[in-house]
């Protein structure tokens, strides 16, 4: 029997298939939504997920996908973002722009969706529902040359701290995860870890978000932070 629908926004290899097997093997029923879907073929059939081609960053197309789910919404991620890098006097101002509506806009997008749902639906175990959103150490301190991936991050986070004061109390936990540091990809040479375990797992990072959606609420963390044992800070 489902737990009801995870969905994934910004559904791809690494974290998010990470995401995706353990929603699937707790039982959810699965939505990832991402601009090409084609690449979700594989890990939509291991997984048993319904696949949605979307523009995170696009209200109807949000709207639109919201309106497709069935029955209660357990669990929303989002996890798009982008960025203009180089120097603040060269930007390209949409460029900028763009990177923005991706990682700030998007996120209200879901956010405001996925809370107007939850609201509207009975709680399980103590909670409507829970919506997580994957942050960066660029949402805590603005790197050189990094200006619009902090500008977005940092918005991000602005979003998740008032979403969690306003729905914590209406039963729907909120959370904006710090990932500082490189995630592991297998499937890329330079993103391969050496066994030092000097970048993130995204097995390890999907089981955190885990921790996330099973929190009593008595206990619930708004923000955490996500850190390979070496990274300094």
């Amino acid at each position: 029997m489902s737990n009801g629908t995870a969905l994934i926004i910004g559904a791809g290899s690494g974290l998010s298939a990470s995401l995706a097997r353990q929603l699937h093997g707790r039982g959810y029923a699965l939505v990832l939504g991402a601009r090409n879907t084609d690449k979700l073929s594989a890990l939509a059939e291991e997984t048993q997920a319904r696949t949605v081609a979307l523009d995170g960053s696009d209200p109807a197309q949000v709207d639109a996908l919201f309106a497709s789910i069935d029955g209660p919404l357990r669990v929303a991620i989002y996890n798009p973002s982008a960025r203009s890098r180089g120097p603040v006097a060269g930007l390209d101002p949409e460029e900028v722009r763009r990177a923005i509506e991706i990682t700030a806009f998007g996120s209200f997008l879901m956010g405001r969706a996925a809370a107007g749902k939850m609201l509207d639906q009975p709680e399980q175990d103590g909670k409507r529902g829970t919506i997580l959103f994957t942050g960066a150490s660029a949402g805590v301190k603005g790197f050189a040359q990094s200006a619009s991936f902090a500008m977005g991050k940092f918005a991000q986070r602005g979003l998740a701290q008032s979403m969690a004061r306003e729905l914590h109390p209406k039963g729907i936990h909120v959370g904006w995860v710090n990932i500082d540091g490189g995630i592991a990809n297998t499937a890329r040479t330079e993103r391969m870890d050496d066994g030092s375990d000097g970048m993130l797992d995204p097995d390890a990072i999907a089981t955190a978000y885990m921790q996330l959606v099973d929190q009593h609420r008595s206990v619930w963390s708004s923000e955490i932070t996500l850190r390979p044992w070496v990274e300094t800070f």
